[in-house]
């Protein structure tokens, strides 16, 4: 088991995984470079007690993949590579890409999918984040009032970004270095 954490991600645009080589430069050393789903292969991805996961939504309310739009595989077609796979004792901090004025009736839905599959495989998540400073209709990633994971509007909030990934590396780095 690596000691490090393993940030994998799915992207379309690309910046999910700006978003995603920043959280590995924010966090140094503790941190694997991140891999895109992609390229990753299930062992790669269990290697890790500790895992940051990154999605946008596409489509309705979709991960990435083939059935979405995207031009190459993604989510879509990684997690069930996973499915059988025990992820008990692993902690996964989740972050998700939205566009609050374009889509803000399905806000972040990705996020959620990604959610639901690791938690039905035994992972404990943690990070979950406000939803104030966000206006959109609704999402289905919200449980208890607050979004599953850190939310990143790359489209209007750009300028937010750096301080919303600093306060959530804080708060989700106790956990999964206790992984």
């Amino acid at each position: 088991m690596s000691k490090k954490i393993g940030i994998f991600y799915g992207s379309d645009t690309g910046n999910t995984r700006r978003v995603a080589k920043s959280i590995a430069k924010k966090l140094g050393e503790i941190a694997a470079p991140p891999v895109d789903v992609k390229n990753a292969s299930v062992d790669e991805f269990i290697q890790y007690q500790a895992l940051i996961l990154g999605t946008p939504t596409l489509g309705e309310g979709e991960l990435p993949g083939l059935s979405s739009g995207c031009s190459e595989e993604s989510w879509e077609e990684f997690l069930p590579k996973l499915k059988g796979q025990d992820l008990s004792g692993k902690v996964v901090a989740l972050f998700g890409l939205g566009d609050q004025d374009a889509y803000g009736h399905e806000f972040v839905d990705g996020l959620i999918l990604l959610y639901n599959f690791v938690v039905e495989a035994g992972a404990k998540v943690v990070g979950a984040w406000p939803t104030e400073g966000y206006t959109f209709e609704k999402s289905n990633s919200i449980i208890d009032g607050k979004f599953v994971g850190l939310v990143i509007d790359h489209e209007n909030q750009s300028d937010q970004t750096d301080a919303r990934l600093d306060a959530w590396l804080a708060a989700v780095k106790p956990a999964l270095l206790g992984a």
